[in-house]
């Protein structure tokens, strides 16, 4: 279940003002849970990739393990090219992690072979070991597959990505009142947290710190840091 991006917003307001320490605006809060999502969801693999390595004696480390994948399989996704130009595929304008990628002019939409330009050069020496549509090679750089063979008419459709997709930016919508307060409005582009409601605690207390940082009291910060610190200790329990 996502995080509600209102339950977020009240709650931050709430820990800010119980002792008059300052105000976020909703510009601010928008701002900086883009930002503390996207770090969260980028730990999501650095901690995947540190459990990976660990011995799996452990049934503890296998449980963490599921979990943390369960918590970015949400964002797997497969989309076609969202442009082309010869055989210069783009990639899908949400991507974030590129996966794998299918051709599927071939009969069987082979999964396409990517190579360093160097090992492609190598490869097309070879007459045995030229690409065809039923075993495409192509090369990857920065957010384009250059495909090889090349076919006539391309189109987006011909290449098919799979990846994790970068999670929406969250967004706390409103409507000025009468006398200028900010009232949330779920109708006025409002989007919730796509990050799991179990990473909530942590999301809360990632905005406070750097809240504490656009507010000037170093008090939020370090509190935050904290309670982040025994949060993140208590996890690897």
């Amino acid at each position: 279940m996502a995080i509600n991006v209102n339950t977020v917003y009240t709650t931050v307001l709430s820990i800010l003002n119980k002792e008059q320490r300052g105000y976020l605006t909703p510009v601010e809060f928008n701002k900086l849970a883009t930002q503390v999502q996207l770090e969260i969801f980028e730990n999501f693999f650095e901690d995947y990739n540190q459990y990976i390595r660990m011995p799996k004696t452990d049934v503890e480390f296998a449980s963490r393990m599921d979990h943390i994948r369960e918590e970015f399989q949400v964002f797997e996704k497969t989309a076609n090219a969202s442009a082309v130009a010869i055989n210069v595929y783009t990639q899908p304008t949400d991507l974030h992690r590129f996966g794998s990628a299918f051709y599927t002019k071939g009969t069987n939409s082979p999964e396409i072979g990517i190579l360093s330009k160097r090992d492609y050069q190598q490869q097309i020496l070879s007459p045995l070991l030229q690409p065809t549509t039923n075993f495409p090679v192509a090369t990857y750089k920065e957010d384009k597959l250059t495909v090889f063979p090349a076919v006539t008419g391309p189109a987006t459709s011909d290449i098919s990505f799979n990846y994790i997709k970068k999670p929406s930016d969250p967004v706390w919508g409103y409507t000025v009142g009468g006398l200028g307060q900010y009232i949330y409005d779920p109708g006025v582009a409002s989007t919730d947290f796509e990050i799991s409601d179990s990473q909530q605690t942590e999301c809360i207390l990632k905005i406070l710190q750097y809240a504490g940082v656009i507010i000037r009291d170093p008090n939020i910060v370090q509190a935050a840091q904290q309670e982040l610190m025994q949060d993140q200790a208590n996890e690897k329990r």
